[in-house]
C-alpha cells in the first residue's frame, strides 16, 4: 500500500500547490451536464423530477412529497436504539444552536451624535431548502445539522429534498429525523434536479430563497448555475481533514483519526501534519494495518485516498505545522498537541477545530452539538461553520431628529456635490 509522505521543506512548489488544491471537481465541465437538467425542471416541473428519479435513482416515485402515512411508517420501522441515538444527538445540536441564538442581539440602536441614531434588526430568511444527500446510504445527521438551526432561527418555510430510495420513498431515518426537528415538507428528489426545483419551484416543490447542504459535484454545479436567482449557500465539496499532532499524540489513535474523514469517498483529502518524525514514521508503517481492519468498500476507499489526496506531511516545527494548516484551511482540524487550547488560538482558518485526544471527528460529526456542515476546498479562509446566522439576515435601521438632520446636512451636501448627485443634495437643500 502506498501512503504519501511529504517532507515539507523538500518538496517543490508544484507539489505543495497540488496538495492545497485537493480533489476539487471540475465544476465547469459538470455545469454543461446540469444546465439542460435545470432547464427541463424549470419547464416541466414535477414530470421532470419523476423522470429523473427513474433515470438517476432507479426509483418509481408516485408522490414527490412525503405523506403523513410515510412518516408514521418510517418511525415504526426504525430500531429503537437508532431512534434514541438520533434524539440524543439532536438534543445536543439544539442546545448548542440555541445558545448561538441567545447571543443574537435584539433590535438595537445607538446615538452616533446628538439626534443621529443607527442600529440593526435581525430577521429570519423566509424560506430555505435543505439538501440531504444519500449516496450508498442515508445521512439523517446531515438533516438535523441543517434543520435544527433553521428552526431555531425562525425560518417559516423549510423544504427538505433528498434522493428517493429504489422503492420510491424517502429513507426512514431521514423522515424520522425531520419529524423530530419539526419539519414536515420532505420531497423525493436529489441531484441537480432537486436544486433546480428549489430554485424555480414546481407544482409540488416550493421555490425558496436559499439552499444549504452538501452534495455531489452535480449538486454543486447546479447551485452555481441557479445562483442567479437564489442564494446557493456555503460551498461544501468532498470531505477533508488535517490531524495536527506532536509527540504527545497517541500513535494508534492517530491512525484511526486520519481515517475518520477518509472513508467518505475516494475524493476525500486527509493529512497528518506533524513535526514529530517518530509519529510520522509510526503512522506510515502502521496505517496499512489499520486500513486493513475496515470492511469493503471502505478499505479500498481509504487505500486510494492515502495514495491520492491524503498523506503525511513532516514539518520542521510546530510553527510550520500551524502555517501549513492555516494555508490549507481544512474542513475539519483535529488538534492533538501539548497546550492544545493555546495552540488552537493560532489556527485561524478551519471549518472546525476539535481539541485533544478525547475529541475525535466522529463526535463533532454527530453529537457534540457543533455543526458538521462546514466549508471545504480552502473556503474556510472566508466562510464560517454553519450556524443560526446562515438562516438570519441583518437590516440596518436609522433615525434622525431635526437636530441630527441639521448637524449632518452641510457635510452631506458637500459630498453629494462632489460626487455629482444633485437630487441627493437637493433633498437636503430644499427640505421643508
Amino acid at each position: 500500500m502506498s501512503i504519501n509522505y511529504f517532507i515539507w521543506n523538500e518538496i517543490d512548489e508544484a507539489t505543495k500547490a497540488r496538495i492545497m488544491r485537493r480533489s476539487q471537481a471540475n465544476i465547469d465541465d459538470v455545469i454543461k451536464t446540469v444546465e439542460p437538467i435545470i432547464e427541463d425542471v424549470r419547464t416541466r416541473g414535477d414530470a421532470a423530477l419523476i423522470d429523473y428519479a427513474q433515470k438517476f435513482d432507479k426509483a418509481d416515485v408516485k408522490n414527490i412529497k412525503a405523506t403523513d402515512e410515510e412518516f408514521e411508517a418510517a418511525e415504526a420501522a426504525l430500531d429503537d436504539d437508532l431512534k434514541a441515538a438520533i434524539k440524543h444527538c439532536i438534543a445536543n445540536v439544539k442546545k448548542f444552536h440555541e445558545e448561538q441564538m441567545n447571543r443574537v442581539e435584539d433590535p438595537w440602536m445607538v446615538e452616533i451624535e446628538p439626534g443621529v441614531f443607527a442600529g440593526e434588526q435581525v430577521n429570519a430568511i423566509e424560506s430555505v431548502g435543505l439538501y440531504v444527500p444519500r449516496g450508498k446510504g442515508a445521512f439523517p445527521s446531515a438533516l438535523y445539522m441543517l434543520a435544527v438551526p433553521a428552526k431555531i432561527a425562525g425560518v417559516e418555510n423549510i423544504a427538505v429534498v433528498s434522493p428517493p430510495t429504489p422503492e420510491g420513498t424517502t429513507d426512514d431515518a431521514t423522515l424520522y429525523t425531520a419529524k423530530l426537528c419539526g419539519v414536515t415538507d420532505v420531497y423525493k428528489c436529489g441531484g441537480a434536479q432537486a436544486i433546480a426545483a428549489l430554485a424555480y419551484g414546481t407544482e409540488t416543490v416550493p421555490k425558496v430563497r436559499k439552499v444549504l447542504g452538501p452534495g455531489s459535484p452535480y449538486v454543486a454545479a447546479a447551485k452555481r448555475v441557479c445562483s442567479i436567482i437564489m442564494d446557493p449557500g456555503m460551498p461544501a465539496g468532498p470531505s477533508e481533514s488535517i490531524v495536527l499532532a506532536d509527540e504527545t499524540a497517541n500513535p494508534e489513535n492517530t491512525c484511526w483519526d486520519i481515517l475518520n474523514e477518509a472513508e467518505h469517498g475516494e475524493d476525500s483529502a486527509v493529512l497528518l501534519v506533524t513535526h514529530d518524525k517518530n509519529l510520522a514514521e509510526f503512522v506510515q508503517q502502521n496505517l496499512p494495518q489499520t486500513i486493513a481492519q475496515l470492511p469493503e468498500p471502505h478499505k479500498s476507499i481509504c487505500t486510494k485516498v492515502m495514495s491520492d489526496y491524503g498523506g503525511i506531511i513532516l514539518t520542521e516545527s510546530l510553527e510550520q505545522s500551524i502555517a501549513v494548516a492555516n494555508e490549507y484551511a481544512p474542513e475539519h482540524l483535529h488538534l492533538k498537541t501539548a497546550d492544545a487550547e493555546n495552540v488552537a488560538k493560532r489556527l485561524k482558518h478551519a471549518g472546525e477545530i476539535l481539541i485533544g485526544e478525547h475529541t475525535p471527528s466522529s463526535l463533532g460529526n454527530y453529537g457534540i452539538g457543533v455543526n458538521h456542515v462546514l466549508p471545504t476546498g480552502g473556503w474556510a479562509h472566508t466562510y464560517s461553520c454553519t450556524s443560526v446566522w446562515d438562516f438570519l439576515k441583518r437590516t440596518s435601521v436609522s433615525k434622525c431628529t431635526a437636530e441630527g438632520l441639521n448637524a449632518l446636512k452641510a457635510d452631506v451636501i458637500t459630498l453629494t456635490d462632489y460626487e455629482n448627485f444633485p437630487a441627493h443634495g437637493d433633498v437636503l437643500r430644499k427640505r421643508k
